[in-house]
């Protein structure tokens, strides 16, 4: 499950998808509920490696706000706030709805990955510019985020696929779209540990820290590829890899359960 979450997380075929699958195939019969702690530590697990890889665009985020200016770094900053928004309302006000849509709901994961598929092969179709992230771009990036909520939409696919087709340069897309789920995902773990709804017993430590060090590893390697990807026009490849992994989704789903 770790090395699924490290890989998936930033190449654009579906985290939540793919480990929705997963548990299928190992025969994870768990609701979203029981799995919940182990996967609040993948997230965590790949949000770190985001941190690692883009350390020093942080730091230097950080000691731009400290000037307290409108400079590059705090207009950069207000852009990852604004993407925030959509996923944050969305995550607070239909997170029943969400949860209970992360339980063996093969079918839905299948239909999305096909749609996540198409949205790549469109991206990789479009073509390179220089133009930055504007205020505007952010806010519709931040709504693609917040529809990849669903298992089977690809995260980083959706906001990378959409800023492309803005005309943002491929490059920017990608760091963009990787900076601006930090922030979420450790908002979203605060509010699920703060919650009281994660169960926890010693016996699970290890199964947990073999799930961490692994999504840590492979999210570090994924990461560092996914930018040379988007920046080499071969989302395409991955486009035909959700086509693939949705159409048999749908068949399992239709046929075998």
């Amino acid at each position: 499950m770790g090395i699924i979450q490290g890989l998936t997380e930033f190449l654009p075929v579906s985290s939540s998808g793919h480990l929705e699958l997963a548990k299928v195939i190992l025969g994870d019969e768990s609701v979203a509920k029981e799995s919940m702690l182990m996967t609040v530590m993948l997230h965590g697990a790949t949000a770190l490696s985001t941190i690692v890889i883009f350390r020093k665009d942080i730091m230097e985020i950080l000691s731009g706000l400290f000037q307290f200016k409108w400079n590059e770094e705090m207009q950069f900053s207000t852009k990852i706030i604004l993407s925030m928004i959509p996923a944050a309302i969305v995550g607070v006000l239909f997170d029943d709805i969400m949860e209970s849509l992360f339980d063996r709901q093969i079918l839905l994961v299948g239909v999305m990955l096909l749609l996540t598929g198409g949205l790549l092969f469109l991206a990789d179709r479009a073509k390179n510019t220089d133009k930055k992230v504007g205020f505007g771009h952010a806010l519709i990036i931040g709504i693609s985020q917040a529809i990849a909520i669903l298992p089977g939409i690809s995260r980083s696919g959706a906001t990378i696929s959409t800023s492309v087709l803005l005309g943002i340069d491929r490059e920017r897309a990608a760091r963009f779209s990787f900076l601006m789920v930090v922030p979420l995902i450790f908002g979203k773990m605060a509010k699920d540990i703060l919650s009281g709804d994660l169960s926890y017993s010693s016996d699970v430590l290890v199964p947990l820290l073999a799930g961490f060090g692994a999504a840590f590893v492979t999210g570090l390697l994924a990461c560092t590829w996914m930018i040379q990807i988007v920046k080499a026009s071969k989302l395409k490849y991955f486009s035909f890899y959700c086509f693939i992994v949705g159409a048999l989704a749908i068949a399992y789903a239709l046929f075998f359960m």
